[in-house]
C-alpha cells in the first residue's frame, strides 16, 4: 500500500482510482472535494509535509495537477501582460517537482514548462486510454515509468475546447479522464523505480 497525495485535485478522480486499489490516497485542493473521500482542503505545500490520514508518515507518490492558466499555450496571448502571475506559477511547479517525495508525476497541457523548466518525459492523449478525444497532456516524471496505453480507441474530437462559456468551464476542462486515472493507479501503484540515465519521450521515443 502506498501513501498517495493527489495535489491540486478537487474532483477526486485520481484519488479514487488509487484508493479503489487499496492505497491510502488523499486529494488536496483549495476547493472541497466533489465526491466523498480523503481530502485536504487547503494549501498543498502544507499537505506535502503533513499527512494527517497516516500519522504523518509522509508520502510515497504524488500526482500533481498545478493550475495551467498562466502556463498553457492556450493562454499565450496574455503572457506578456501576466508575467508576474506566470513567474509565480512556475515557482509553484518547481516546488512541486522538488518535493521530498520518492515518486512524482506532474501533469500539464503543452505550454511553457517545456522551455522554462524541462521537456516532459511523456505526452499522452485520452484516446490512448479509452476516451475518443484529443487533449495532449504532458507528464513530468520522477522515479516513475511512462504510462502504457491501455485502450486505443477511434475518435479524435477536441471536446474540451468546445466547452461552452460558463462558471464551470474551467472545472470541466481540468478533470482527469477516468481511463488515465485508472492507468496511473494500475501501473504506478506497484511500479519499481526505473533507471534514470536517460529521458524518454512520447511512446518510447528518446528526446
Amino acid at each position: 500500500m502506498l501513501n498517495v497525495l493527489v495535489a491540486c485535485e478537487f474532483s477526486g478522480i485520481v484519488r479514487d482510482a488509487f484508493a479503489s486499489r487499496g492505497h491510502n490516497a488523499v486529494s488536496c485542493d483549495l476547493l472541497p472535494t466533489e465526491r466523498p473521500g480523503k481530502h485536504i482542503q487547503g494549501d498543498v505545500l502544507d499537505a506535502i509535509d503533513n499527512n494527517p490520514f497516516n500519522n504523518n508518515e509522509g508520502w510515497d507518490l504524488m500526482v500533481a495537477h498545478p493550475p495551467c492558466t498562466h502556463l498553457a499555450v492556450s493562454g499565450a496571448r496574455w503572457f506578456k501582460e501576466k508575467q508576474k502571475e506566470q513567474e509565480e506559477a512556475l515557482a509553484f511547479v518547481r516546488v512541486l517537482l522538488n518535493a521530498p517525495i520518492e515518486k512524482i508525476c506532474l501533469e500539464n497541457p503543452i505550454g511553457i514548462l517545456s522551455t522554462k523548466i524541462r521537456k516532459p518525459e511523456q505526452i499522452i492523449q485520452p484516446w490512448q486510454f479509452g476516451h475518443g478525444e484529443t487533449k495532449a497532456t504532458c507528464l513530468w516524471l520522477k522515479n516513475l515509468p511512462q504510462l502504457k496505453p491501455t485502450n486505443i480507441v477511434a475518435g479524435r474530437e477536441g471536446r474540451v475546447w468546445k466547452e461552452p462559456p460558463s462558471e464551470e468551464r474551467w472545472k470541466n476542462r481540468s478533470r482527469t479522464y477516468t481511463g488515465i486515472a485508472d492507468a496511473m493507479a494500475d501501473q504506478w501503484g506497484t511500479a519499481p523505480i526505473p533507471p534514470t540515465d536517460k529521458s524518454v519521450g512520447i511512446l518510447g521515443v528518446i528526446l
